[in-house]
C-alpha cells in the first residue's frame, strides 16, 4: 500500500482525541476574542486618563524639567500607571485563564514578581522609544513618520542584541546542554549550520509555561538557540533534533532581516495613520492635546493598539512564512518528518490544529498544526527511505 500523506496527517491530529481537540479549539477561540477585549480595555484606560487629566497633572508637576526629561517621565508614568490599572485584567488573561487550561503551573507570587520585572523593563524601554517618536515629531516636521521606520528598526535590533544577554536571564536560567546523546546530536546539526555548539541552551521554561517551545534569539555572537526543558522532558531524541533543525533554520535563512524590514515599513504606515487621525481620536476621547504633546500619549497608544490589531494579519503572514521555511529547512537537513510531525502535535494542545482558512489567516502567527504536519508527510511521501 502506498503512503498517503492525508491519512497520515489525520492520524496524527486525531491521535490527540476528541476531548483534547475540543479543549484546544475552545482555548484558541477564547484567545482570539481576547484580542478584541484587549482593545476595549485600552479604550477604557485611555478614556479614564483623559477624563481625569492624569497626564496633565503629571506634566504640570514636571514643567520645570527639560523637554526630553519631561516627555520621558510622562510616557513612563502612563505606561506604569496603565499597567497597574489593568492588573486585574492581566491576571485573568495571563495567569488565571492559563492556569485553568493547564498551560502554566507557575505560582501566583512568582508570576507577580516576574510581571513586576517586565513592567520596569517595558516602562523604561517603552518610554525611551516614544521619547524618540516625540523627538521626531518635534524635529522632523510634517513628515516625521517617514523616519519612524528607522527608529523602529533600531529599536528591534537593540532588543535582539540586548535581550539574550541582559533581559532573558532575568526570567529564566539558561544552561548549555549537558553531555550525552542529545548534546552529541545537536552539536553535529549546529556545526553543519555554522553555529558554535556552545550557543545551544536549555532553559527552565516550565517555570512560566507548560507549552512545548523552543526559540532562536539574538544577532551575531549573541545569537543562540534555546529549548525549553518542557520540550526536552516530553520529547524523543528525534523530536528534539527536528525542532532544533527548525530553530536553526530561522538563523541560517537570515529571516530576522526580512522581518525587521517588514515591521519597519508597518511602523511607517502606522505612524502615518496616527499623524493623520490623531485629532479625530483626541476629540473622541475629549483630549485637547496635539500629536506632538506627550499629554496626548494615551490617545497615541490607543491608535497604536487599534492599528496594530488591524495590521495583525500582515504581521502573522510574515511570521507564518518564516515558520514554513524553517519547517522545510528542518526536514531537508535533518530528514525526520515523523519526528517533526509528532513534535508539532504536542503544540496542538494550546493551538487549535484545524482552524478554518479565514481564522488561520487573521489570527495564526504560525501555520496550523494540521498544515505543518501535512507538509512533513508530503515530504516523507516524496522522499521515501532508501532500501538497504
Amino acid at each position: 500500500m502506498s503512503f498517503d500523506p492525508a491519512i497520515a496527517t489525520a492520524a496524527y491530529i486525531d491521535g490527540l482525541g476528541p476531548a483534547a481537540l475540543a479543549k484546544a479549539a475552545a482555548y484558541t477561540v477564547g484567545s482570539e476574542w481576547l484580542l478584541l477585549w484587549n482593545l476595549v480595555v485600552a479604550a477604557v484606560v485611555t478614556f479614564l486618563f483623559v477624563r481625569f487629566r492624569i497626564l496633565d497633572r503629571v506634566s504640570a508637576k514636571l514643567e520645570r524639567r527639560g523637554w526630553a526629561v519631561r516627555t520621558f517621565l510622562i510616557c513612563a508614568a502612563f505606561l506604569l500607571l496603565s499597567a497597574l490599572l489593568t492588573l486585574p485584567w492581566d491576571l485573568y488573561t495571563n495567569f488565571f485563564r492559563e492556569s485553568a487550561y493547564g498551560r502554566t503551573s507557575q505560582p501566583l507570587g512568582d508570576y507577580l514578581a516576574q510581571s513586576a520585572i517586565s513592567l520596569v523593563i517595558g516602562t523604561l524601554f517603552g518610554a525611551l522609544f516614544f521619547l524618540g517618536i516625540y523627538a521626531l515629531i518635534r524635529r522632523a516636521g510634517k513628515r516625521w513618520w517617514i523616519w519612524s521606520g528607522g527608529l523602529a528598526a533600531t529599536a528591534i535590533l537593540a532588543i535582539l542584541l540586548v535581550s539574550p544577554i541582559v533581559v532573558e536571564p532575568l526570567f529564566n536560567d539558561y544552561k548549555p546542554l549537558t553531555a550525552g546523546a542529545v548534546r552529541d546530536a545537536l552539536e553535529v546539526q549546529a556545526k553543519e549550520a555554522g553555529i558554535e555548539p556552545d550557543r545551544i541552551f536549555v532553559f527552565d521554561g516550565s517555570r512560566q509555561s507548560n507549552n512545548f517551545t523552543a526559540n532562536v534569539s539574538g544577532l551575531g555572537h549573541s545569537a543562540r538557540i534555546a529549548i525549553s526543558d518542557v520540550a526536552l522532558k516530553g520529547a524523543s531524541l528525534d523530536e528534539v533534533r527536528a525542532v532544533t533543525g527548525h530553530e536553526i533554520g530561522h538563523y541560517v535563512l537570515g529571516q530576522i532581516w526580512w522581518m525587521i524590514a517588514v515591521f519597519s515599513l508597518l511602523a511607517i504606515l502606522l505612524f502615518f495613520l496616527a499623524d493623520r487621525l490623531f485629532p479625530r481620536f483626541a476629540r473622541l476621547f475629549g483630549s485637547d492635546a496635539t500629536i506632538g504633546d506627550a499629554r496626548g500619549f494615551p490617545v497615541l497608544m490607543f491608535i497604536v493598539s487599534l492599528f496594530g490589531l488591524l495590521a495583525q494579519p500582515v504581521q502573522n503572514w510574515v511570521v507564518r512564512k518564516g515558520e514554513t521555511e524553517a519547517d522545510l529547512y528542518s526536514v531537508q537537513t535533518v530528514n525526520l518528518p515523523d519526528a517533526m510531525a509528532s513534535a508539532l502535535v504536542k503544540t496542538a494542545e494550546y493551538r487549535n490544529p484545524r482552524p478554518n482558512a479565514v481564522e488561520e489567516f487573521l489570527f495564526y502567527s504560525h501555520p496550523s498544526v494540521e498544515r505543518r504536519v501535512r507538509a512533513a508527510m508530503e515530504w516523507k511521501a516524496a522522499h521515501p527511505p532508501k532500501a538497504e
